[in-house]
């Protein structure tokens, strides 16, 4: 599957309606509160729906009801002048909340709901309205071959013609989850399978309690997990079966004469850290912040079995501005073998990404909705319920 070109959102938080253009390597910046979070946390409700848990994630943030948009349907010109002040118009379209991307070779949107209040216990949870499965850049009617429309889901063959293939889908399950089959949908399990492999890295722990500080028992392990507990491991896996040159020389550009290595105690791993001048290595439980927050990122970034899409999200938290040129340089380095989004807000690391070829986009808040000024909207059309 081709990167995303595309992403889209409707109706979340302060995303409005958002139409983002991204590429192999996109930064997204802004100042605080333009709406950076709520781009990543849609981000991440997008990659739930291929683990199908995209209701429980939004029970976790309020449900419906606390993340849907709370402006007017829409700003009308007199409002946007400031001559008459914001109020709430007369609704058109339904109450919803939509989520979508599209590449070259496919399109994904999932439009949710209010429930019908005819559960006794349940009757806050949102329900999946819509799912389309297209190929190309933008839906139509043409090159729609999978849609679910309340408890239906339709495929289309080969020939064009469609088939009714299930009629009775909850209303909190997805047709990425319940409805892909090698041999009728094989489009739904291979993007099912491609979201799910998405990576996402968020402030990464590192107080004195944090797990990379700790010893770990240690396995091959070609996927540092999201807490970072498995970094010892990730190290030595990349030392042994991936990139060792790299990880050696992300490490010099950030601490010159500064090298890593992993402890094996028994089985349990621990990293220790060579700095110049110093007689010993240092374990993580030494190690400063910013150091291992950098170390962690290493681990990420440097892979042996890069995702097809990884988001980090101000990845510069904790880190000496000195570091930032570095760290753009290796994330730079990662998007030559997998599609990367950088959510941050410092300018040091935009403008070093920037310089390394990243595209830019440039959040701001307008009478509380996150906009992108400035760039042409791509062409978008959301499924219809």
């Amino acid at each position: 599957m081709s990167i995303i070109s595309r992403l889209c959102i409707s109706g979340y938080r302060s995303l409005r309606d958002v139409r983002l253009e991204v590429g192999q390597l996109t930064v997204v910046t802004g100042a605080n509160g333009s709406g950076k979070s709520s781009l990543y946390r849609a981000l991440r409700l997008l990659a739930d729906v291929a683990q199908g848990r995209i209701i429980q994630s939004l029970a976790l943030e309020g449900g419906l009801q606390s993340v849907l948009w709370a402006g007017p349907e829409q700003f009308s010109r007199a409002m946007k002048a400031g001559t008459q002040p914001v109020q709430g118009t007369v609704r058109k379209n339904s109450v919803s909340l939509k989520l979508g991307f599209s590449s070259d070779d496919y399109g994904f949107a999932i439009d949710l709901g209010l429930p019908l209040p005819d559960s006794r216990h349940f009757y806050k949870d949102p329900v999946i309205k819509t799912e389309s499965l297209w190929t190309g850049l933008v839906l139509s009617r043409a090159n729609t071959f999978a849609q679910r429309k309340g408890p239906a889901v339709s495929l289309r063959n080969q020939e064009g013609e469609w088939r009714l293939a299930y009629d009775r889908l909850a209303s909190y399950d997805s047709m990425l989850t319940h409805c892909s089959d090698p041999r009728d949908a094989v489009e739904l399990l291979l993007l099912r399978e491609n979201m799910r492999g998405w990576r996402f890295y968020d402030h990464f722990r590192t107080d004195s309690e944090a797990p990379a500080r700790r010893r770990q028992i240690g396995t091959r392990t070609p996927v540092l997990a999201s807490d970072g507990a498995d970094l010892a491991a990730a190290i030595a896996t990349i030392q042994e079966v991936g990139a060792e040159e790299e990880l050696v020389a992300a490490v010099a550009d950030a601490f010159p004469g500064g090298s890593i290595g992993v402890e094996d105690a028994g089985g349990y791993f621990e990293v220790e850290m060579r700095q110049h001048g110093l007689l010993r290595p240092l374990n993580a439980s030494e190690l400063s912040d910013g150091t291992l927050r950098y170390l962690l990122l290493v681990a990420a970034l440097l892979s042996p079995r890069p995702p097809t899409l990884m988001i980090l999200n101000e990845p510069e938290t904790s880190l000496h501005p000195d570091l930032l040129p570095a760290l753009a340089r290796l994330i730079a380095r990662a998007s030559k073998e997998c599609q990367i989004i950088v959510v941050s807000h410092a300018a040091a690391l935009v403008s070093a990404l920037q310089e390394a070829g990243a595209s830019r986009i440039v959040l701001e808040k307008q009478l509380g909705e996150t906009v992108v000024p400035g760039e042409e909207r791509p062409v978008w059309n959301w499924p219809s319920r």
